[in-house]
């Protein structure tokens, strides 16, 4: 039996309410590193709620959130911080700054983090890194209002990755996308995750993009964990529950 690699997020029994409105109730959820895990449900089924957890930007009412050793719920505002650091993450929408420069958005997380990168006197070197590993360099000095939207999204992705993280969330990375462009996104994270060896959560309604992407998958049904195993593994079920999401 082949050992499991160390898990980098571990969460347990986690309970997020909105008044009389529940959204998770008792999730469980373990990333593994170097492991791409999708979650999939429905909408307003607390996916995004979730992640937004993992990085302290949801306060959530029980259950416990441990990333790479550390208990979220725990840490002060400058161990937070610094955890973030190691933390990338995807919005929906990309959520670009779109009064700043695709160069400035770039700079921004390095002027943010000052101490993770306290040598780069130079950053152009590490944004031009960065956009082209989405193969983006020419559009460095464009502003956000003169790229599409595959190309916001692949520019969201450097942003998250000039920060070297260990872990990445992605929010519903193909959505709002064109079929060809969501592809070329998909390959984009298989690409990141074999250089860097990163970890993700992939949050998504594309059964495309989990095909294609997922080690694993979680399906969260009814604010828990209902079924977990590979997209083989899942597709194949027979309870109505499950193929609801491959159909």
């Amino acid at each position: 039996m082949n050992k499991l690699p160390p898990p980098v997020i571990d969460i347990r029994k986690l309970c997020k309410s909105y008044g009389s409105h529940t959204v998770l109730d008792g999730f469980n959820l373990t990333l593994y590193e170097g492991e791409n895990l999708v979650v999939m449900g429905k909408s307003g089924s607390g996916k995004s709620v979730m992640i937004k957890c993992i990085v302290g930007l949801e306060d959530y009412d029980a259950g416990t959130i441990t990333v790479m050793g550390k208990e979220v719920s725990k840490l002060e505002h400058d161990a937070l911080d610094a955890l973030r650091t190691d933390i990338g993450f995807l919005f929906q929408g990309s959520a670009l700054y779109d009064s700043m420069s695709v160069r400035e958005n770039l700079e921004f997380p390095l002027r943010r983090h000052r101490e993770k990168f306290r040598d780069a006197k130079d950053t152009t070197p590490l944004v031009m890194e960065a956009l082209e590993n989405v193969g983006l360099p020419d559009v460095i000095d464009l502003m956000p209002e003169e790229l599409s939207g595959g190309m916001k999204r692949r520019v969201a992705l450097a942003r998250t990755l000039i920060l070297q993280p260990k872990i990445i969330l992605y929010d519903e990375p193909t959505t709002g996308l064109d079929p060809i462009t969501a592809k070329e996104i998909i390959g984009l994270i298989e690409s990141v995750q074999e250089k860097y060896r990163t970890s993700s959560i992939i949050i998504t309604h594309d059964v495309d993009c989990a095909r294609v992407i997922a080690d694993r998958m979680i399906l969260l049904i009814d604010g828990v964990n209902y079924a977990e195993g590979t997209f083989t593994e899942l597709s194949a079920s027979e309870d109505p529950k499950i193929q609801a999401f491959f159909k």
